[in-house]
């Protein structure tokens, strides 16, 4: 699939179907997440792969409710572990950053294998800690259900997005970019 046509089309998606997901589209999927730049080449990210039913369900009860979630065959629960970046402002929260330059990755790869994501950030971080055992030092900082939608117009492209001329600047904030 053309690159612009994935970054055009990927949409949240809040219904699938119960198709299961082959074990080398799943690779490929996360192939694409594990590549994702990272500040120092840190790599701070742990993906973890939850297929279960029950434990689907418990993350959708944990994520507010939000019982979509528990509709895909599969949800990646993104993790971080906390590092010191001494070159930056942000600091000891640049783990959040690279986490989700990799989800973003993530989402990416999987809309171009026909699969639907949603970002979830809505969750009670610890209650998802101890049902999935994740150690101190690591924190969920997003999770995406995935799976194959089960509307026809699920990816399309979004006509909500503000033009460009209202989010670049030229040379300074606030000058505009000749057209």
């Amino acid at each position: 699939m053309d690159f612009n046509e994935v970054i055009r089309t990927r949409r949240s998606v809040r219904s699938y179907k119960g198709d299961a997901i082959s074990d080398d589209v799943l690779r490929r999927v996360l192939e694409g997440a594990r590549i994702a730049p990272s500040a120092n080449n840190t790599q701070p990210w742990t993906f973890i792969v939850v297929k279960d039913a029950a434990l689907r369900k418990k993350i959708a009860e944990i994520s507010f409710d939000q019982s979509f979630i528990a509709e895909a065959p599969a949800v990646v629960v993104c993790c971080g572990r906390q590092y010191h970046d001494s070159y930056s402002w942000i600091a000891d929260n640049m783990y959040i950053v690279d986490v989700t330059i990799a989800v973003d990755h993530l989402t990416l790869a999987a809309r171009n294998e026909g699969l639907g994501t949603c970002w979830i950030g809505a969750f009670h971080r610890e209650p998802l800690k101890k049902l999935l055992n994740i150690p101190a030092g690591h924190d969920p900082i997003m999770l995406t259900p995935l799976g194959y939608p089960s509307g026809a117009n699920a990816f399309r492209a979004s006509a909500s997005r503000k033009p460009l001329s209202e989010i670049t600047c030229s040379e300074k904030f606030g000058q505009a970019l000749k057209e």
